[in-house]
Order: structure tokens, then sequence, then C-alpha cells
């Protein structure tokens, strides 16, 4: 029996490609939340968006107390199943104002998955709406091929390598629009972008990225945190997770592997042939 989505919202995702919008917590938790993102851009002098990527939630303990939320894992578990591992996580905060955006593209691009099963959780620690530059998505896109990204590396482009979707319908996009606590759900090959912060108020989000224990990397053997379940697979290795805030040994698998996604030459999902 499902535990959160219902039926009209399991087959939302099944043929569309997502469901929204789900609660998880307060907005006054929520607003605690933001503070300790800002306390940390205060401490460290730059924009979260510089290192919380990929493995964002090896920098913080209460960052795994969001990712194992038992609303937010109950949710995945009625997509993915109940042995769930947490393959990484990164941050989404635009400024009031902000001329940044995301580009149309697909999780699955660079993640290197097999196969392509996980699911995106985005959860809003502010206002998240259309105004604010909201997620959107290309609904049905996650049924067909894993598509070619350009690499722009345009300026304003909040993706590592400014990796984008060309020729989108975007009369066909659908927005997200979130209150601050709630989230979405996404599966990695659905198209999805956000356009700019055109208010005046700051948008922050994090994206946590969840697979079934089956899933494996298409090379080597990666790491993941499991969140739910058993892992009778074997395909990866825990992660380092955090003892306390910033606790070294885990920031510096977080600086490593956010380093190796940024500045690396990873092959496209478009690019490989399925593993066997």
């Amino acid at each position: 029996m499902p535990k959160v989505l219902t039926d009209a919202q399991h087959r939302q995702f099944r043929e569309q490609g997502y469901a929204f919008p789900f609660d998880l917590f307060s907005p006054e938790q929520a607003a605690t939340y933001r503070e300790r993102i800002e306390a940390y851009e205060r401490q460290v002098g730059h924009d979260a968006n510089r290192t919380l990527k990929i493995k964002g939630h090896l920098a913080f303990p209460w960052l795994m107390e969001i990712a194992t939320a038992p609303a937010l894992l109950d949710a995945v578990e009625d997509l993915i199943g109940p042995d769930i591992l947490l393959f990484g996580a990164s941050i989404f905060a635009k400024d009031g104002r902000d001329p940044r955006y995301v580009s149309w593209h697909q999780d699955s691009a660079y993640f290197g998955l097999t196969p392509h099963e996980e699911v995106t959780a985005w959860v809003a620690l502010t206002e998240a709406s259309s105004l604010h530059g909201c997620l959107r998505v290309l609904p049905g896109s996650h049924r067909g091929p894993a598509l070619k990204h350009v690499e722009t590396h345009a300026k304003d482009n909040m993706l590592a390598k400014g990796q984008a979707l060309m020729g989108i319908d975007e009369s066909q996009a659908v927005e997200m629009p979130l209150h601050a606590g709630q989230f979405s759900l996404h599966h990695e090959q659905t198209a999805h972008s956000s356009l700019p912060n055109r208010s005046t108020a700051r948008r922050i989000g994090f994206a946590f990225f969840f697979i079934p224990a089956h899933v494996r990397p298409v090379k080597g053997r990666g790491r993941a945190t499991l969140v739910r379940g058993r892992d009778v697979h074997g395909h990866w290795q825990p992660d380092d997770l955090p003892r306390f805030d910033l606790d070294p040994v885990a920031m510096a698998q977080l600086q490593s592997s956010w380093g190796a996604y940024r500045d690396g030459e990873v092959k496209q999902a478009s690019d490989m042939a399925p593993a066997p």
C-alpha cells in the first residue's frame, strides 16, 4: 500500500515523470534551515552554490536529517521501493532579482547510473513560486531516450557545465511551485529547468538524489548512503557522513566529488551504451 502518494499521483509520476506538492516541515522550520545556510555563507564568505553541490548533504548533520525525514522517504519509497540509497544532494539558491537560471536538462546526463531509476526530491527552504523561478518540468520526457546536452558554460547558468537541451517547446512546460517546507519529486530523465528569480526575496531549495539499492554506477564503485531498508547488492561504498558541522573528513569527500563532477571529463548518458 502507498504511504504518501495517491493512486493519481503515482500514475502521474509513472506517466508524466513528476509529482508535487508534498508537505515535509513547517515554514518556521524552513526558515531555521535557511538561516543555517546563510550563517554558513557568512562564515565562508561566498555563495553556498559554490560548494554545497553533488554531495552537499555531507556538510551538515541537519541536511542528513532532512534527507532521512520519514515523510520524505515514505514518498520516495512509494516510487522506488523500500531499499533506498541517498546518492547525492545539491543546493540551488537564487538571490532576489537574480539573473541566474537553470537550463533545460536531465539529471541523468552525468549521474552515470544504470538502470535509470533515480528520483530527485526538491525541498523548498523558502517560497518557490513562479515569480521566484520555481522548478519547471517537461511532462513525459522521462519516457524517451537519454538526450544529448550542449555544454554551454553560460555565465548565468547554475549548472556545472551549463549543460542544456536545445529545441525544447516552452509551451509544454509545467511549473511546480512550492511553499517553504514542501517538496516535489521528479524522475532523473524528466527534462526540467528554472527561470531567473524576478522577486525581491531569495529562493533556496535543496535537491536530494535517491536510488533503489539495485541501481549501480556505470563505471567503478561509487559512494552513497543507505537511508532505508537493506543493501544486499554492494554496488556502493558508504559516504563519510558528517559527525558535526563541516566535519573535515566528510568535507574532503564533498569537495572531491564536486570537483570531479564540475571539472572532470564525464561522459553523458547519451554517449554511453547501456551496461550489460
